[in-house]
């Protein structure tokens, strides 16, 4: 009896042993599945290496080393009143900006998603061309429009609503004004993907519930809004703090943003190493803004470990 009781122990304990070797091997090749293509990405990531990385490193050591070593650049830019009002002119741009954006890209996007299919069509199609249309055309058409001599003060003045023309260029207005213009577009692309998404039907079982269409659109619709109005407000608040032409030909030196202190800190005081802080401090903003966004969006992988 216990001979095979003995004979049993070892061969019931025979598997358990095979299933424990056989299970490295099988993490093994699983691992070496996984990395099999990785060298695939060694040209990628030598380029962004090479061109991207090695000039970001060096910008954010001039940053400190130049004129000379230590956080010298970074208290002057905080430190000095002239300075500290480039930043405030340069948020608070960006934050109209991303606030006419949303006002005005919503109820087109809006407009696209409810209007028969040809006709949202048409109207995406006019939205994407002022988009591709030049930069710098547009900027233009703008400083034409807004100058004293120019097509709205002209308008105006002839309706009798203003006696003397307003003042619409080379200053905060005609900066605002020409910069919403060209970022509009990006706020109605992902909302009307979201909004294009959205079942029907969820709306109008809110209305069967006896929901009205004020309670409807701002407990139903507009939440489900939310993934395309972070996207579209987050692109145009990060692209609003880095643009440059539109606040340079239309802002004057009052208005002056980052971008335009950094160029003129290169381009006329060769100051390397305050125009590299700056240009660092618009890097560390927009990677925390984007950080607060992936935390802000449930469906993230920084959202989803945060849920949980």
């Amino acid at each position: 009896m216990k001979m095979s009781v003995t004979t049993t122990q070892h061969t019931g304990s025979a598997p358990g042993a095979a299933g424990v070797a056989t299970a490295k091997p099988a993490t093994t090749s699983s691992l070496a599945r996984r990395w099999r293509g990785a060298g695939n990405l060694a040209p990628a990531l030598l380029f962004l290496g090479l061109f991207f990385l090695a000039p970001l490193i060096g910008l954010l050591l001039r940053g400190v080393l130049e004129p000379v070593p230590g956080l010298g650049n970074y208290e002057q830019l905080f430190a000095n009143s002239a300075y500290t009002r480039v930043l405030l002119n340069t948020f608070s741009v960006a934050g109209l900006v991303t606030l006419f954006s949303l006002l005005l890209g919503f109820p087109l996007a809006w407009a696209i998603t409810l209007v028969p299919r040809g006709w949202g069509r048409w109207i995406l199609n006019i939205v994407l061309l002022s988009m591709w249309t030049s930069l710098l055309a547009r900027t233009y058409s703008w400083l034409v429009l807004l100058q004293a001599s120019g097509v709205i003060n002209k308008a105006l003045m002839a309706l009798g609503i203003i006696d003397q023309p307003l003042e619409m260029v080379h200053n905060l207005t005609g900066v605002v004004i020409g910069m919403s213009y060209i970022m509009i577009p990006f706020i109605v692309l992902p909302l009307q993907a979201t909004m294009q998404a959205i079942d029907p039907m969820i709306l109008q079982a809110g209305s069967i519930c006896g929901a009205s269409p004020w309670t409807n659109f701002f407990r139903v619709f507009l939440p489900l809004c939310r993934p395309g109005l972070f996207s579209g407000g987050l692109m145009v608040f990060v692209m609003s703090l880095g643009y440059y032409v539109t606040p340079a030909l239309l802002g004057g030196a009052q208005n002056m943003m980052l971008p335009e202190f950094i160029i003129q800190q290169v381009q006329s005081f060769l100051n390397w190493g305050l125009a590299s802080a700056g240009a660092a401090l618009l890097i560390v903003i927009t990677l925390v803004l984007f950080y607060f966004y992936l935390k802000l969006q449930p469906e993230s992988p920084v959202g989803a470990s945060n849920a949980r």
